[in-house]
């Protein structure tokens, strides 16, 4: 059997966002971006004590524009606001998927009963580049819990069908192009081979554990392995391990990133400033 290539792994690196750490596997010194992926954050896993405000932890309101931010929920919640009238929680197992599109300006905050109550939040975020023709469509914001998402149990592993297709089992967020969005839950032991779609390429993140992937890569945890050409991917769990397999049809097109815009060009993202300073984004004034 022919397998899908895993090229060598990179280890995620710590990036301090204005105060919190984070570990950051994409972009690495190695890979400036794996079509159509462009950025992914891991955060956590943290520990909150109780008796804090919900107002004081987190990101606070900010713009996007051009590109669709993702946010996994691993341990503890999320709350998400933004300036199209969306408030939603989603905890432990649950993914927001938001499309920014032209414009939006949101906020994630721990939930209000983690950071009053304590108790431990893990997440990862991954932002999905958008194609020149849907940059400006109106945004989207689709909070899915853990119920929400199809799950299969395969060979020692569960899999949650977040987006794309697994064999029979579709996923439950919408996509504007081609995305297929797993994440594995797989004991130590296992071993599974996966039937993913040709045409898509990608990687596979470990949060923790140990996996290795067509009997010769290995990815320890906090390592990213980048995922190419066509056929399945096996993957044998040497411990128990949490991972995200995001594979995405590439868009082929020029990237220009500022800050939260991720646009086609320089004089899209300088519009992107002034349509977000002038408001064309919208406001968002948050109700603790």
């Amino acid at each position: 059997m022919t397998f899908r290539t895993a090229y060598a792994p990179v280890r995620a690196v710590n990036m301090d966002m204005g105060g919190f750490v984070v570990k950051q596997p994409l972009p690495h010194a190695r890979i400036n971006n794996i079509d159509p992926f462009l950025l992914l954050h891991h955060a956590g896993p943290v520990s909150f004590e109780g008796g804090g405000r919900q107002s004081t932890e987190g990101v606070p309101p900010h713009p996007h524009r051009g590109f669709e931010p993702v946010t996994f929920v691993f341990k503890g919640g999320v709350h998400h606001r933004d300036s199209r009238g969306n408030d939603h929680v989603v905890r432990a197992g649950g993914v927001q998927w938001m499309t920014a599109g032209m414009g939006i300006v949101h906020s994630e905050r721990p939930a209000r009963e983690l950071v009053e109550d304590g108790g431990e939040w893990e997440l990862l975020q991954l932002w999905v580049n958008l194609p020149a023709r849907f940059k400006m469509v109106q945004p989207r914001y689709q909070g899915l819990s853990e119920e929400d998402i199809p799950v299969m149990d395969q060979d020692g592993f569960r899999i949650q069908v977040v987006a794309g297709a697994l064999d029979r089992t579709a996923g439950a967020a919408l996509t504007h192009t081609p995305v297929t969005a797993l994440i594995l839950h797989a004991e130590e032991g296992a071993s599974t081979t996966l039937a993913l779609p040709d045409g898509q390429v990608g990687f596979l993140y470990a949060l923790d554990g140990h996996l290795t992937l067509n009997e010769e890569v290995e990815v320890p945890g906090n390592h990213m392995a980048e995922l190419d050409g066509t056929g399945p991917l096996r993957i044998d769990a040497d411990q128990d391990t949490r991972a995200l397999l995001m594979l995405g049809e590439p868009i082929g097109e020029p990237v220009v990133s500022s800050g939260p815009f991720v646009m086609s060009n320089t004089t899209e993202i300088l519009e992107a400033m002034r349509d977000s300073q002038i408001g064309r984004m919208g406001i968002l004034i948050e109700d603790f």
